[in-house]
């Protein structure tokens, strides 16, 4: 079913419209009785993501986010 309002309680009654197009209705938002917007719901995700484990990592070093001396030293002008 869908609803129409004119922009006046559109703006005055958001929260309860967006409440309704999150349920399914269809709201359309008129502007001097011409459909100007029309306000859905989103979909909401039906299962659980499942992590595709493309780059097949199972391990990471303790130190793998460590800064590198000769990368620091190409920044800081310092001999080694």
């Amino acid at each position: 079913m869908m609803k129409i309002v004119n922009i006046y309680e559109a703006k005055t009654h958001l929260s309860r419209l967006v409440d309704a197009a999150a349920k399914g209705r269809r709201v359309v938002i008129a502007k001097n009785g011409v459909p100007r917007a029309m306000l859905v719901g989103v979909p909401t995700r039906t299962k659980q993501r499942v992590p595709a484990h493309t780059l097949k990592v199972t391990y990471l070093a303790d130190d793998f986010d460590a800064l590198d001396p000769e990368f620091m030293r190409a920044f800081t002008g310092d001999e080694p």
